[in-house]
């Protein structure tokens, strides 16, 4: 039987920050709607590379202002949540997201748990621990019902996302939760956010919204988003990248390279006219 086609519901580019125009990036996602931009939330490196300032934040907000026709608002936005914002999260603490959802317009929120982002991994380190972050992640996701929160699955978050959806294999949720958040979603992610690209990508688990990301690029997209459509068997998926979006200006600033954004948004254009599904 013939594999069915790669549905997309979106490609996510991370890491936008003080260095591009926000409305450079609301010019893109009006001819492309399913792009979808990451912002980085971590306090103590805001306004540094891959990290907005407040004061971005707020001309993105003005860039994302709903359209008068009554539209909504033109752009895709994610939250990467890293070190502090997620120890918030996994304590129940919603006020941050619910607050910078409203002012800019986030409609996703990821939670990088691991300690390479900064995060008190110990938290979720004993079986006692781990219940505590994913109740604290599910009453979250229940306090904020119109987002969408990502789950970053991996190794170090084994616990956390066991528990939730059950071992690798099960056909439903056999962890300390009743049931799963329908509004929490999956990332396969094997290098823990840092870039490193994967060798085999896994097929998405039933009943969840899952995503992929791990060293994807301009120069392997098309490739790769080939060999993730063979295992997702037709099922709504996302892509996220970060690492290979950056770049050296000459004089050695580390700058988010919209131009190679754009080279990624060419790739998944070709392929939408190949028969690739922008879903819903």
């Amino acid at each position: 039987m013939a594999a069915k086609a790669l549905s997309l519901r979106c490609v996510g580019f991370c890491g936008v920050d003080d260095s591009v125009e926000p409305l450079l990036l609301r010019a893109v996602s009006l001819a492309h709607p399913w792009v979808e931009w990451g912002v980085l939330f971590r306090p103590e490196l805001a306004g540094t590379p891959r990290y907005a300032s407040e004061g971005w934040l707020a001309a993105l907000a003005e860039a994302n202002t709903a359209a008068a026709d009554g539209s909504g608002r033109p752009m895709r936005l994610a939250g990467h949540l890293c070190a502090s914002r997620v120890d918030e999260l996994l304590r129940g603490d919603a006020t941050f997201v619910s607050a910078v959802a409203k002012q800019v317009g986030f409609g996703r929120f990821q939670i990088n748990a691991t300690a390479a982002n900064g995060v008190d991994v110990g938290a979720f380190a004993t079986p006692e621990g781990a219940d505590a972050c994913t109740a604290a992640i599910a009453a979250v996701c229940a306090a904020c019902p119109h987002l969408e929160f990502i789950l970053q699955c991996n190794v170090q978050t084994r616990p956390l996302w066991e528990r939730i959806w059950g071992r690798a294999g099960a056909a439903r949720c056999s962890g300390t939760l009743s049931e799963a958040p329908p509004n929490l979603s999956l990332l396969y992610d094997d290098s823990m956010g840092l870039g490193v690209s994967c060798t085999a990508w896994q097929p998405p688990r039933e009943g969840v919204q899952c995503g992929y990301a791990g060293g994807l690029s301009p120069s392997n997209l098309k490739s790769q988003l080939t060999a993730i459509g063979q295992v997702a068997d037709g099922r709504p998926l996302w892509v996220d990248m970060e690492s290979s979006l950056r770049c050296k200006t000459g004089d050695g600033r580390d700058v988010f390279d919209a131009n190679r954004a754009v080279a990624c948004v060419r790739v998944v254009g070709e392929l939408l006219g190949a028969g690739v599904r922008a879903a819903a």
